[in-house]
């Protein structure tokens, strides 16, 4: 986001302040609550989940699933019925099979991200509340401490030696020292 036309590292902190009508000791509950409704929450837009139907039929999208089905045919053809039906179900139950199992993983991976949702400690009005990460807008000031998951995109205002481990997002195994300002 570019409110001002300049990339949001290069701003100063007056600069943060007036382009998310801001200040250090955060947002008023009120605020929050409107910038949420106007901007929704912070969290990935979740794709469409695909129905059951469409879960069984890419069970049937792999290399070896069509090697069955063409030597099942081809039984049929040599009149071999009983291996070209042997077959058939074997393929079937493996589509219903693979569907079950996918549609149960991805439902637990839906619980489990419900379960895990990060919370971060912000100031609304000068005073630190613990909340959703979801419920995180654009102006909160956001207080970080040692071990603390970070919950947002964040322009550093304040540290002390703050060093981030990103492995996850660059691969780098050492953590990485953050510094304020622009």
């Amino acid at each position: 986001m570019q409110m001002t036309g300049k990339p949001w590292h290069t701003l100063s902190d007056k600069e943060i302040w007036a382009a998310t009508r801001s200040a250090p000791a955060g947002l008023s509950e009120a605020e929050s609550k409107k910038r949420l409704a106007e901007q929704g929450p912070n969290e990935l837009s979740k794709g469409k989940s695909k129905s059951l139907l469409m879960i069984f039929l890419s069970q049937f999208g792999d290399f070896m699933i069509w090697v069955l089905i063409a030597a099942a045919i081809i039984s049929a053809i040599l009149s071999e019925y009983v291996d070209a039906a042997i077959i058939g179900v074997v393929v079937l139950l493996n589509g219903i099979l693979g569907a079950i199992q996918e549609s149960r993983a991805e439902a637990a991976l839906e619980a489990l991200q419900k379960m895990a949702a990060p919370m971060a400690r912000v100031l609304r009005g000068g005073n630190a509340v613990k909340i959703s990460a979801a419920e995180l807008v654009v102006g909160d000031v956001v207080v970080l401490e040692a071990g603390d998951a970070i919950p947002a995109d964040l322009r550093l205002m304040e540290s002390g030696s703050l060093r981030i481990e990103e492995s996850a997002l660059t691969g780098e195994s050492v953590p990485v020292e953050k510094a304020e300002g622009a």
